[in-house]
């Protein structure tokens, strides 16, 4: 498995990675205080280490993939912080907008999908702009196993952090 994860990875350097909302979370969270992944209720399936690991990651493409939908829940969930450090993710969540490539669908276009009515706006969203550009990066099995159906490449972060994983 590891041997695929690293070929999927290269095969996709150039073109990028689309990084789904929790993992663009433990992202943000670990950018200012890696010891608050653990602790924040909607990062405490993580571990500092899965957020080096994730940063590691991320670093070796040359482009990471968004969508308005995906930084919106980000938006919200980071909000749930207190202060100061609510502040700061949301610093650091500016820095890493500015680095991003945001990619729009119109939400009228994503509501016409079959998989609207199971995945909602938002994973209908990854679906349509990772399709034949872009390896998906997600924590969510439903959604993992329903893109790797569809022929879109997906690594599912849970698989590659339990297997202590070094890139």
């Amino acid at each position: 498995m590891i041997e695929e994860v690293r070929a999927v990875f290269v095969r996709y350097q150039q073109a990028g990675i689309l990084v789904d909302t929790n993992i663009l979370l433990l992202y943000i969270v670990g950018l200012v205080n890696r010891q608050r992944v653990p602790l924040f209720k909607r990062t405490k399936q993580f571990t500092p280490e899965d957020f080096d690991l994730l940063a590691q990651i991320l670093k070796s493409f040359q482009k990471v993939v968004t969508t308005p939908n995906i930084l919106t829940e980000v938006n919200s969930l980071t909000n749930q912080l207190g202060e100061p450090e609510r502040s700061k993710c949301f610093q650091f969540f500016r820095q890493v907008i500015g680095q991003m490539e945001e990619i729009y669908q119109p939400s009228q276009q994503l509501v016409q999908l079959q998989e609207f009515q199971k995945f909602g706006l938002t994973d209908c969203g990854i679906l349509e702009v990772a399709q034949g550009s872009y390896l998906v990066l997600t924590d969510d099995l439903k959604l993992a196993a329903t893109l790797q159906r569809k022929e879109i490449d997906t690594v599912n972060f849970n698989h590659i952090r339990v297997l202590n994983w070094k890139k």
